[in-house]
């Protein structure tokens, strides 16, 4: 029987009161703050309580490149949260918050499809609790109190065309990459060039997820670079005195948020900072606590292996201690072909070939995960053109780099068609072979650093970038962050800054066009070839078919 549209199957869910979601974890009624009846935030004292239990199995969920032919990170990150717990194992899933951007844009959601859904799928994808509407306003209190503190004398000496913070918003809108700001007379203010970029590359952002609590929250709050005095010297939040006022803002926000899944199993959903132009990882407070209270704990990082993998491993688990203990690289036979040269329209057509001469784009991200220690399965997210021999075209591939790739259908079954994946991510789990390490030390040099992700990740010859951006990685390390991982902004859609790039590409170099500190959330971010920390809307967003119907009901959402 056909399945109905994800938002339709999400509003069939028969989901039980949050309270009872979170006794499956142990939490108490008291230590739940409801956002109605099926959502809630856990509590920063019971969170704190939990620092002495020993720790579940991290096990994370990514994938090959994106394509228009689809993967399903998401919904097979959730399904095998709810193939765990069928097959005996107490599994939590730990995903990000979608961004009102791609919602109202071309990408759609971030709850999963199909029968392997995080619910409430329409609060997710909308306002949700409230945690970007905060992390937008501690962003822009923040750029507010700079230019008022220059309105009012310039105490600090802060040089006007040296403001680095720019302002944010949590909706694309390519009209304000680049504005004019305190323009109309003396009153308000002195005029200067900046923009906006989107909430979710905002450095307010990125330090909730990597934040462990309040104090070390107000602590990055106050380390955040904005600015630089006539003298060259930094200005940080601590010295507008707004880092005090921006912890406040966010002090709600800093709590994981806990949902469940169809199938009634829990779900921490907290954080979301995108994987192409910022680090990529739901919360760090959520994935340590979910550690804390289950078995196994699934998670995933933004996009491909390339990006979203790279900055979990190099990033998120580097600065959280964590330790991942498998990883499962997600794969569609339509996505192979697609890697094979087949047009989207031709995919519903068998094509063994192409599906071979698709494969390399997949091997690729098997070898760059195993170069953390990470053991991988792969799982092959089912889609009903799918044949026997395009599926055994796959397995083949990946059984001669010895590993092994399980057909999954919880897209149409829920747990009850991911359970080989959740049994072998139980045995490569268990195994212990496992042996994490980040891909380069604290150590090595900051353009190092750029170049090795390029050169081992994206398989480039090399990184191109103009004098004035190595100098400003020197002055940094001269500063004191040279210790600090690299945030590669790049297009998701390759392994080269040319998203029409599909396959396993070598002999390219990476373009680093800008170099952003984050010194709050501790690491460098370094802007690559064309891509934008402001996205715009495509020729027809899928704002124009969202709407209420008759009954009150949202559809459009997918």
């Amino acid at each position: 029987m056909a399945l109905g549209s994800d938002i339709e199957i999400a509003r069939a869910a028969k989901k039980l009161p949050i309270q009872a979601i979170g006794a499956k974890l142990g939490i108490p009624e008291a230590d739940l703050l409801p956002y109605g009846h099926d959502k809630a935030k856990v509590g920063q004292g019971f969170i704190a309580g939990l620092k002495d239990r020993p720790d579940g199995k991290l096990i994370l969920v990514t994938a090959i490149n994106p394509t228009p032919a689809g993967e399903g990170k998401t919904t097979t990150t959730v399904g095998l949260g709810d193939g765990l717990n069928r097959i005996g194992k107490r599994a939590v899933v730990c995903i990000r918050e979608a961004s009102l951007g791609p919602n109202f844009g071309m990408k759609g959601g971030a709850a999963g499809g199909g029968m392997a859904q995080v619910v409430p799928m329409e609060e997710m994808n909308l306002h949700f609790t409230g945690d970007f509407h905060a992390i937008t306003s501690a962003h822009n209190l923040l750029a507010a109190m700079i230019d008022n503190h220059i309105y009012w004398g310039n105490a600090l000496d802060i040089d006007a065309r040296r403001i680095v913070w720019r302002r944010v918003m949590d909706m694309n809108d390519r009209a304000l990459r680049d504005v004019v700001t305190s323009l109309g007379g003396v009153s308000n203010g002195f005029p200067r060039q900046t923009g906006f970029d989107i909430t979710v590359a905002s450095e307010v952002m990125a330090i909730l997820c990597l934040a462990r609590d309040l104090a070390d929250l107000e602590r990055r709050l106050g380390d955040i670079v904005v600015a630089y005095t006539r003298a060259k010297t930094p200005v940080t939040a601590r010295d507008i005195k707004a880092d005090g006022a921006m912890t406040v803002l966010l002090k709600d926000a800093m709590q994981p948020n806990l949902v469940q899944t169809l199938e009634n199993n829990p779900a921490f959903v907290h954080g979301g900072p995108f994987a192409n132009i910022a680090h990529g990882c739901n919360s760090v407070i959520a994935t340590t606590t979910a550690l804390k209270l289950g078995d196994y704990v699934v998670t995933e990082a933004g996009f491909g292996a390339d990006l979203g993998a790279e900055k979990f491993f190099d990033i998120k688990c580097r600065k959280a201690g964590l330790r991942p203990a498998a990883a499962v690289i997600v794969a569609t036979v339509r996505a192979m072909k697609m890697n094979g040269g087949v047009a989207k329209a031709d995919l519903g057509a068998e094509n063994v070939a192409a599906v071979r001469a698709g494969c390399p784009n997949l091997g690729r991200h098997i070898g760059n995960v195993r170069k953390f220690g990470v053991p991988v399965v792969v799982a092959i997210n089912h889609f009903t053109t799918d044949t026997p021999a395009e599926v055994q075209a796959v397995k083949d591939y990946v059984a001669g780099l010895g590993a092994e790739a399980v057909l999954c259908k919880h897209w149409a079954e829920g747990s009850a068609g991911i359970e080989d994946l959740a049994r072998k991510v139980v045995e490569l789990a268990e195994s212990g072979v496992a042996d994490f390490a980040p891909l380069y030390p604290d150590a090595m040099g900051l353009f190092d650093k750029i170049e090795t992700v390029a050169r081992e990740i994206y398989h480039a010859e090399g990184v191109v970038a103009d004098a004035s951006v190595r100098d400003q990685l020197k002055a940094w390390e001269e500063a004191g962050h040279g210790p600090l991982p690299v945030c590669i902004a790049k297009t998701q859609y390759s392994f080269t800054t040319d998203p029409s790039v599909r396959g396993a590409p070598v002999g390219h170099s990476i373009p680093l066009r800008e170099v952003r500190l984050s010194a709050g959330a501790g690491f460098v971010v370094a802007i690559c070839g064309e891509i934008m920390t402001m996205p715009g809307l495509p020729r027809v967003p899928s704002a124009e078919v969202i709407r209420l119907n008759a009954d009150g009901d949202v559809e459009g959402l997918f």
